[in-house]
C-alpha cells in the first residue's frame, strides 16, 4: 500500500505565497501531496499550469485540483456556469499533471433526491463528453458533502460512478462524520471504495464541528472528531493499494505530518 499526505493548499509554513512556493514547501516537510485550491476561481493560465507542473513532477509531489465552490449543478440557472468552472480546473488540471479535479456536486433545493440525481448524473456525463474530447486526462472527482442539504452521499457518488467510470468519489472522512451526527465506519467506507476496484482513491480528512444539519467548521487533528488513529488502523487492514489523504485542518501541512506520524506508530513505512 502506498499512502500520499499534503495539504489543502499552500502550506502555512511556506516562506512565499505562490503555488510553487508551496509545492517547494510540501517536498522540504517530506510529503508527497498537494491539493491546489481554485476555490475562488479558476486564475492560473495554462503556461503557468505547465511550469508549476513540472517542478511538481521533477519534486515528486502528486497534485490534485478543487474546483471552485460556486458551484450547483442541481439549479439549472447555475448549471451552465458550474460546469464551466468545473471544466476550466480540468483543463488546468491536465496540464499541471494533477489526476483529479475534486468539487462539491450541489444542494438539493427544492428537488427530490432523485431529481437532483438525474441533474447531477446529466452534467457529469457531458462534462465527461467534454473531458474525452479534449484528451484532458484528469478524473471528475465529486466530493462526499457534509451537509443534509447537499447532494453528495458516499452511495449516490457511488452510483454515479458506475454510470461514468471516470466520475469518482472522493471521500471527505470529516463530511461523513458530520452528515451522520458524529458517526462514521472507517471499515464500512473502506469497503465500499474497496468494492469500486480503483488503482487509486483521493480523500480529504480533518475533524470538525458539526449541527443537526452537518457540518460547521474543520477543526484539528487533536479534536479526535473523528480520530485519524482508527483511520489509519483500518486502511492498513484494508485491501486499498494506494490513496491520498489531504490535510484539510486548520493547520494544513503540521496535521498532515502528525497523520504521517500517526501512520508510522503503527507501522506503516512509507
Amino acid at each position: 500500500m502506498k499512502i500520499h499526505l499534503g495539504p489543502a493548499g499552500i502550506p502555512i509554513t511556506s516562506k512565499g505565497s505562490s503555488t510553487i512556493d508551496g509545492i517547494k514547501r510540501v517536498a522540504e516537510l517530506g510529503l508527497d501531496a498537494m491539493e491546489i485550491e481554485f476555490v475562488r476561481g479558476v486564475h492560473m493560465g495554462i503556461e503557468m499550469a505547465k511550469s508549476v507542473g513540472k517542478i511538481a513532477k521533477d519534486l515528486g509531489i502528486i497534485l490534485s485540483v478543487h474546483a471552485p465552490y460556486f458551484i450547483n449543478l442541481c439549479n439549472p440557472e447555475k448549471l451552465e456556469a458550474s460546469k464551466k468552472r468545473i471544466l476550466d480546473s480540468c483543463e488546468r488540471a491536465h496540464y499541471l499533471g494533477a489526476w483529479i479535479v475534486v468539487f462539491h456536486p450541489g444542494y438539493y433545493g427544492g428537488l427530490s433526491k432523485e431529481k437532483a440525481f438525474e441533474y447531477v448524473e446529466k452534467a457529469c456525463e457531458e462534462m465527461n463528453e467534454t473531458v474525452e474530447k479534449n484528451g484532458w486526462n484528469v478524473k471528475l472527482g465529486l466530493e462526499t458533502t457534509g451537509k443534509v442539504s447537499q447532494f453528495g452521499t458516499l452511495e449516490e457518488e457511488i452510483k454515479i460512478h458506475r454510470k461514468i467510470r471516470n466520475c469518482i468519489p472522493v471521500v471527505d472522512f470529516a463530511h461523513i462524520f458530520a452528515r451522520n451526527g458524529g458517526h462514521i465506519d472507517f471499515r464500512e467506507v473502506l469497503e465500499k471504495l474497496e468494492s469500486l476496484h480503483l488503482e487509486r482513491y483521493h480523500t480529504h480528512f480533518s475533524n470538525i464541528e458539526y449541527t443537526e444539519k452537518g457540518e460547521r467548521n474543520h477543526l484539528t487533528l487533536g479534536h479526535k472528531k473523528p480520530d485519524f488513529g482508527e483511520l489509519a488502523k483500518a486502511l492498513i487492514k484494508s485491501r486499498i493499494r494506494e490513496i491520498t489523504i489531504i490535510s484539510e485542518s486548520p493547520i494544513l501541512e503540521k496535521d498532515s505530518l502528525k497523520m504521517k506520524e500517526i501512520l508510522k506508530n503503527i507501522g506503516y513505512n512509507s
